[in-house]
Formats: structure tokens, C-alpha cells, sequence
């Protein structure tokens, strides 16, 4: 016998163990209980059905299928005299199979990360139980059942639709509670409020009597709205727990009165197909929008990335040109110890002339050199802040030979930003006035203001030209694009050219991580490192 069924353990990994036979016989229990508290309308055995084969993997099958067979067992035994045993075997045979088979041919499906397979399950679900049920009542029994009207078929399908509905969801939301949610928080307490008004709404529900059907369709009404606030919310699993609780209230609020009575049987049918067209609208809504949630924060993760790896990239390129400073400063430094001893050589030697004119030429050449070096890497910056190197560095210098530059207009604390963001700063703003330099004519104009905004921190530039009449050209707008918007873009800001001047906005988080920094900068001590406290507003 071990032989002849081995493949069934070797596919299925199938073996006879406590904990499987275990769940066969709570599955029964649980069958045969919500058996008991279920209408045609809301059938929940049939939920039931779906939700074990989504919850359980799929060596747990065939427990199931033992489970099933057992219920039915239970039921269908005492009336074998009554309808003869084709009808005891054929109409409990194929429902499970056909189920589990319907959901092993969505897991691909089911991978993708999209809900609309549910959708379908379901539908598909219930649609082929209903065919098989009214086969075997027809076909098999003895005598014949009555013949089948699509009014009951219609109604059998919708009330094991709604009854997937309602546990189905279930299952999936409980395979995915550890899964990350980025408003975890936020879904409970909006989900505790949402159910709770519907709660509310089918306490009052009951207090109407059955002729008031006006009134109490206008409440069922109401009950969707929560469900509908969720689904925007929260997007698929707003809609789970909406649709799910509407459900249940909507279900067990008729069940009391209209469902059995079959005398108002055609207000509750409406009732239920209003439930499964709502259901299934709010649920592929949901699905869309987590689908597109997801996209979109996939997008946002990409473009965070890319980003991180753009200002480490920035910031690796100023560590080497940091890097040269310090070896072309050590040059220097020798260069004037050079010129000292050599003027020290001459003036021992009585060359007084020789030596004050090598020492001017001393003088003035490292003031240049120094200056240039400044211009490579402003070391001032780590110390002084971005604003003191742009009014009295060397590139203050610069400007003032030019002649055209106004006094900087500069508000805020630039210590507060991080180095990096300083640093591209004052990369960006040398290249704007450069640009201006040399295709526009006329006194030029650099604003600057630090500020905080949110949860951000950053500077707005503005380098424009005095003259208000004039109009940056469309050359310029272009190559002032191409050269800034890379930092910009770095550090999640934005260029523009308007008018006649040139705007450009950095920022950065506001809990900037100092670990950064000291990797990409590990020359700058703690205490430069330590500018990322938070700043004044804007």
C-alpha cells in the first residue's frame, strides 16, 4: 500500500500526522457551526471552503478534503434512505476538489502582488458549486429533485459569493499581518471607527419593523460609506475589513427577519445583489489602489536610492579635491620654507635688495597660490560656514575684480545645514555667477536663505541681474539646467530660470545621518560633522 501511494507523499509531501487530522476535524466543526448561522443569502460555508484553501499551503489540502468529506458525511447520512447513495457520494465528491483546484490555478496570479484574483476566485468559486449542487439535486436523486429556475441558481451563486466575501478577505489579511504597512497604526484605529459606526447603524437597523423597508435600505446605505472612507484610506486592506463587516451586519440584520421569511424574499434579494455589485466595486478599487500605492512608493524608493547614491557620489568627488587641497597646502608650505631660507641665505650674505624683493615675490606668490587653492576646495566652509567663505573667501576676491557683483544679500544660519549641502551649495552658486559672468552683462546679484520646512532642511538661491528688464536668454536657461541640475536633483531640489534670474533650491532631511558624512568626509572632525541640528522656519 506504502508503495503504491508514494507518489502522493513524494508530490504532496502528504503524511498521516496528529496536527493534520486535527485540522480535518476543526474544519468540520467550523463547517457544520457556521452551517447552522448561514442563509442561502450568505452562505458561509462557502467561505469558509475558499478561506481554508488560501490560508493553509498545500500539503494541508488533502486534511482539508478529509475534513469536508466529514461534514458532509454528517449531514447527508441520515437522508441516504431518502435520496439514494449516488446522490450521498456524486454531491459531496467534486466541491473541494474543484475549489482547490480553481485556487492553485490563481497562485501565479496570487505572486504578482495584485487582489483582483480574489475577485475571480470567488466568482468562479461559486459559480461552479452552484452548477455542481443543482446537478447532483437534479441528476442523482431519487426521485428527481425540482427543476432548476435561474432565479434559484442566481441566488444560490450570489449568497456563496457573499459568504467568499466575507471570509475569504480574512484569511488573506491574516497571511499578511507581518507583512510591512507603512500606516499600521492608522488602519487599526480607522478600521476600529469604521466598524464600529456600521455596528452602530445595524443596532438601529433592528430596531425597525419589516414594513419599514424604506428606511431600513436607507441604513443599509449608510453602512457602505465607512466602508468606502476605508477603501480610500487604506486601499485593498480597507476595503477587506469594509466589506467584510458591511457583510456581516447587512447579513445577519436580514437573516433575522426577511432572509427566512420568504414572503419579503424579493427585498432581501435586491439587498443582495446591491451587497455583491458593492463589494466587488469596493474591493477591485482597494486593489488598484494598493497596486498603485505600491508602484508608486517602489518609484520613490528608486528615486531615494538614486539619489543617496548621487550625493555620496558628490561628496566622494569633494573628498578627493579635499584630499588635493591638503597636498598642494603641504606644497606650499615647503614653497615658503624654501623662500625663507633663501632669503634668510641672502640677507646672511649681505644681498639686502635681493632678498626683500625675493620676499615680496614670496609674499604675493603664496597669497596667490593660496588663493587658488581656496578655489579647488574652500576649507573655510568647515569652520566659518557656507556664507563667510561666499563675502571673504577667495571667491569674493574673484567677484570684486570683476567689478559687477553687489554686495550678497544672506539670511538665515548656514551652519545648520549639513557640509555636503553646503558645499554643493556654494558649488552651485559659483557656477550660476560664473554662467551670468560671462553671457549676460551689468551688476549681478546673489540672495541666499537657510531655513527649515517640515521635516526638511535646505537653502533658496537666487542669482539674478540687477537690471529688472532684462530677460535671461533661452541659451543660458538651457546651460544653467544642465549644469546645476544635477546637484539640485542630488539633494531633492529643482532649478529654474525665471525672468532674470536663476533660482535654485537644496534641501535635505532634517535628521540627516551624520554617518554619511563622516564616511564620505573622514577628514572633518566630530564637531563639523554635528551641523545637522534642526533650524529656524523659513
Amino acid at each position: 500500500m506504502s508503495e503504491r501511494f508514494g507518489w502522493l507523499e513524494k508530490e504532496l509531501h502528504l503524511r498521516l500526522r496528529p496536527s493534520g487530522l486535527l485540522l480535518a476535524v476543526a474544519y468540520a466543526i467550523c463547517y457544520l457551526a457556521l452551517r447552522q448561522l448561514s442563509a442561502d443569502q450568505w452562505y458561509l460555508p462557502a467561505g469558509l471552503r475558499v478561506a481554508a484553501l488560501l490560508l493553509f499551503p498545500l500539503r494541508l489540502w488533502p486534511y482539508l478534503l478529509v475534513g469536508e468529506y466529514a461534514a458532509f458525511a454528517y449531514l447527508r447520512y441520515p437522508k441516504i434512505e431518502m435520496y439514494g447513495l449516488a446522490w450521498f457520494v456524486g454531491a459531496s465528491a467534486l466541491l473541494m476538489p474543484i475549489v482547490a483546484y480553481i485556487v492553485h490555478k490563481h497562485e501565479k496570479l496570487r505572486i504578482s502582488g495584485r487582489y483582483e484574483w480574489f475577485l475571480s476566485v470567488a466568482a468562479l468559486a461559486a459559480v461552479v458549486v452552484t452548477a455542481l449542487n443543482l446537478a447532483s439535486t437534479y441528476f442523482l436523486m431519487t426521485p428527481a429533485g425540482e427543476p432548476v429556475s435561474w432565479e434559484k441558481a442566481l441566488k444560490f451563486v450570489i449568497g456563496d459569493y457573499l459568504g467568499i466575501l466575507i471570509l475569504g478577505p480574512l484569511a488573506i489579511l491574516w497571511k499578511q499581518r507581518r507583512l510591512p504597512y507603512a500606516s499600521s497604526r492608522k488602519l487599526r484605529w480607522d478600521a476600529f471607527v469604521g466598524v464600529s459606526i456600521i455596528a452602530l447603524l445595524s443596532v438601529y437597523l433592528v430596531q425597525f419593523s419589516s414594513s419599514d423597508i424604506l428606511q431600513k435600505n436607507s441604513i443599509r446605505i449608510l453602512m457602505v460609506l465607512p466602508a468606502i472612507a476605508l477603501t480610500c484610506l487604506h486601499g485593498w486592506r480597507g476595503a477587506a475589513i469594509g466589506v467584510i463587516a458591511v457583510n456581516l451586519a447587512i447579513g445577519l440584520t436580514v437573516n433575522g427577519g426577511e432572509a427566512r421569511d420568504y414572503t419579503n424574499y424579493a427585498e432581501a434579494f435586491i439587498v443582495q445583489e446591491i451587497l455583491a455589485v458593492a463589494g466587488t466595486a469596493l474591493l477591485w478599487f482597494g486593489s488598484t489602489i494598493s497596486h498603485h500605492y505600491r508602484k508608486f512608493t517602489s518609484q520613490r524608493q528608486v528615486e531615494k536610492q538614486a539619489m543617496s547614491i548621487a550625493r555620496t557620489s558628490i561628496l566622494s568627488t569633494e573628498r578627493e579635491m579635499r584630499e588635493r587641497a591638503i597636498r598642494m597646502k603641504i606644497i606650499g608650505e615647503d614653497m615658503d620654507i624654501s623662500f625663507r631660507k633663501a632669503v634668510q641665505w641672502l640677507q646672511g650674505r649681505g644681498h639686502h635688495a635681493a632678498a626683500m624683493d625675493m620676499l615680496r615675490t614670496s609674499v604675493i606668490q603664496s597669497r596667490l597660490f593660496r588663493e587658488q587653492l581656496s578655489l579647488v576646495y574652500p576649507s573655510e566652509i568647515e569652520h566659518y560656514g557656507l556664507y563667510l567663505v561666499l563675502e571673504s573667501s577667495a571667491i569674493a576676491e574673484v567677484w570684486d575684480q570683476t567689478g559687477r557683483l553687489a554686495t550678497p544679500r544672506l539670511k538665515g544660519d548656514p551652519c545648520q545645514l549639513g557640509l555636503g549641502l553646503q558645499l554643493a551649495a556654494y558649488r552651485s552658486i559659483s557656477d550660476a555667477v560664473a554662467l551670468l559672468l560671462e553671457q549676460e552683462s551689468g551688476s549681478i546679484l546673489v540672495r541666499a536663505r537657510c531655513g527649515r520646512r517640515g521635516g526638511y532642511r535646505g537653502i533658496v538661491v537666487s542669482v539674478s541681474l540687477l537690471d529688472n528688464s532684462r530677460t535671461l536668454g533661452e541659451e543660458i536657461s538651457e546651460r544653467a539646467a544642465e549644469a546645476l541640475s544635477g546637484r539640485a536633483l542630488a539633494y531633492g531640489g529643482s532649478v529654474r530660470c525665471r525672468r532674470n534670474r536663476i533660482c535654485l533650491l537644496l534641501a535635505e532631511p532634517a535628521r540627516a545621518e551624520r554617518a554619511a558624512y563622516a564616511t564620505a568626509m573622514p577628514g572633518v572632525s566630530a564637531a563639523q560633522q554635528a551641523q545637522a541640528t534642526p533650524l529656524a522656519p523659513m
